[in-house]
């Protein structure tokens, strides 16, 4: 601990990318706070550290621009600049050598000594930037050989995590890495092999968050079907865990995110569509529905199967709520190929879908195929398969005028204002949301029964009929 008479050092974490992430972003928060750090917004920090994303273009390209961005407000009082996260594994000397507004590019190695690598920084000694290796290399081929090995995970230390946005819902991490070899998809070689976090683990740190005031627990990682693959129970741990999960005191809704079609068993769907407490709420991985596509993809399925595992979805629980994305444009997609893909979603009738077109992604098999599609090709793909998307998800939700759903309150600001939450098929950010029609007497963090009575595109415009699981506990003390 320093000496009282001296300031303590701050650090600001900015987060980009996906949920995993900001999983991620918390658990250095939490590092950092227990180093003696204070954590502080942007303009007011001695250290900005921008969590970057490196899953696309565009992604990387908002990294950059989040850099340059934190460079100037750091420039104005003389703080530092820290880049981490997938980009800055994926690319490290390459990125510091052609981004000198960051004032130091770190890997997940450096994650445990974060504290010290950033009292360097601002000594002005910055740490050498890692060369980046295939993350899969570092650990066993034989998943059950993984948890014994010592390679940083991100995400997957039990740590005390600092809440960067509070609020009655916050992700969990399950897992990391992947074992599957998608053609479009580079993720593994920074992310790594898949390990799944240990069960006591990942229920003590629901706990905790229930503690801080959470009531619902999205679960993510990178394939969320694969857990338990490297752990004594099998692939049957994520079934078993579930239940558990929704039993801890204080949470009341957990979600399961980043479901692999091909991997999703039936004991998985019974535990998910029927379990009281865990959302009947399918995250399925389709990315396209021709056969001929999938298989150049390295991914199995085809139409007919994701048709029949939706009807199965429905025929445990009518009112499940399934997402998805999918990809246009991929090298050799025909016309057929793409018609295919509309029949499917016609048919399937899912509840949110995001489009995607392909470009290349670098270090993918899908680089060196044939059949490309030249820009404007893939963005009208987008724009022809978006346009069906949108119909369709209004469709799904005009299904649901004269249902009852249990809405999760997230905003309710006055009676004056939209108050607004989530159905349990409703998942955050990525689909719709329940729109109140009076926000008289709703409290954030609250469940609350309600009617649909009208929908806006893929959003409910809901009535509230009564409170559905009483109130939400007060937070405990943090110690």
């Amino acid at each position: 601990m320093g000496s009282p008479d001296v300031a303590p050092r701050r650090a600001a974490l900015l987060t980009l990318g996906c949920a995993r992430n900001e999983v991620d972003s918390e658990e250095l928060a939490g590092r950092l706070a227990g180093s003696g750090w204070e954590l502080a917004e942007a303009d007011e920090a001695d250290v900005i550290v921008v969590n970057t994303c490196g899953f696309v273009e565009q992604a990387k390209k908002d990294s950059i621009d989040t850099v340059l961005s934190a460079s100037d407000v750091a420039k104005a009082r003389g703080a530092k600049v820290v880049a981490v996260g997938c980009m800055a594994e994926r690319y490290g000397k390459e990125l510091a050598d052609s981004l000198p507004e960051a004032d130091a590019v770190l890997g997940f190695d450096a994650y445990p000594d974060l504290a010290e690598r950033l009292g360097d920084v601002l000594a002005g000694h910055a740490p050498i930037s890692h060369v980046p290796v295939d993350r899969r290399t570092l650990l066993p081929i034989a998943p059950v050989e993984r948890q014994a090995a010592e390679t940083v995970i991100p995400g997957h230390s039990w740590i005390p995590r600092a809440r960067l946005q509070k609020g009655p819902v916050a992700s969990l991490k399950l897992a990391s890495g992947c074992d599957r070899r998608c053609a479009f998809c580079a993720i593994p070689s920074f992310r790594g092999s898949f390990v799944s976090r240990l069960p006591d683990e990942v229920l003590a740190e629901a706990a905790w968050l229930a503690q801080d005031g959470v009531r619902e627990l999205v679960l993510v990682s990178e394939n969320s079907t694969s857990y338990g693959k490297d752990l004594p129970g099998g692939t049957r741990a994520l079934a078993e865990l579930l239940p558990r999960l929704a039993e801890i005191p204080g949470i009341d809704r957990v979600r399961v995110s980043y479901l692999q079609p091909a991997e999703t068993r039936p004991e998985l769907l019974k535990v998910i569509a029927t379990t009281p407490g865990v959302a009947p709420y399918f995250d399925l991985s389709f990315q396209h529905a021709s056969n001929a596509v999938l298989r150049r993809m390295r991914r199995f399925g085809s139409r007919p199967d994701f048709v029949d595992l939706c009807e199965r979805i429905r025929a445990l629980a009518p009112d499940a709520g399934i997402r998805s994305n999918v990809i246009v444009g991929f090298p050799g997609e025909t016309e057929e190929d793409l018609a295919e893909l509309e029949a499917f979603l016609t048919e399937a009738r899912l509840d949110a879908v995001g489009v995607f077109g392909y470009s290349d992604e670098e270090g993918t098999e899908a680089v060196g195929y044939e059949g490309k599609h030249d820009a404007e090709e893939v963005a009208a793909r987008v724009e022809r398969i978006s346009s069906l998307v949108d119909e369709l998800m209004a469709q799904r939700a005009a299904d649901r005028i004269g249902s009852e759903v249990v809405v999760l309150v997230e905003t309710a600001e006055s009676d004056d204002e939209d108050a607004i939450g989530r159905a349990a098929h409703q998942a955050p950010e990525v689909d719709g949301e329940c729109v109140f029609s009076s926000g008289e007497g709703l409290v954030p963090g609250t469940f609350v029964r309600a009617k649909v009575i009208d929908s806006e595109g893929a959003d409910l415009v809901v009535e509230a009929l009564g409170s559905a699981l009483g109130p939400a506990p007060e937070p405990a003390g943090r110690g």
